[in-house]
């Protein structure tokens, strides 16, 4: 079975067992959360594509726990006197683990 969801403003591409990393949600770790937003899903046979969204189609996931994804760093150089910088940031992440994708 293979879905794609809508979390946040991002799309991913999920199937059962897969750990996704996603912008922080607000769920403690350990909890059980239902996905709702399913914009296509398959299992082989059965292609099912939501006009935004299928109604009929619920992902669950596990909230593994909220981690910081890596180390992003930025530099602008500009050919003139003091005219560079340096930025970063690292972003808050949830870890996901998908459980099951379950179809009416």
């Amino acid at each position: 079975m293979q879905a794609i969801v809508k979390i946040g403003s991002l799309q991913y591409t999920i199937t059962e067992g897969d750990v996704i990393e996603v912008n922080r949600l607000e769920s403690q770790d350990g909890k059980s959360i239902t996905l709702d937003k399913i914009l296509f899903y398959s299992n082989g046979k059965d292609v099912r594509v939501g006009q935004p969204y299928l109604k009929d189609v619920k992902v669950t996931a596990k909230v593994d726990g909220h981690v910081l994804g890596e180390k992003l760093r930025f530099h602008k150089y500009r050919r003139r006197k003091n005219s560079a910088w340096t930025k970063g940031h690292r972003s808050k992440l949830t870890a996901l683990t998908i459980t099951k994708i379950a179809a009416n």
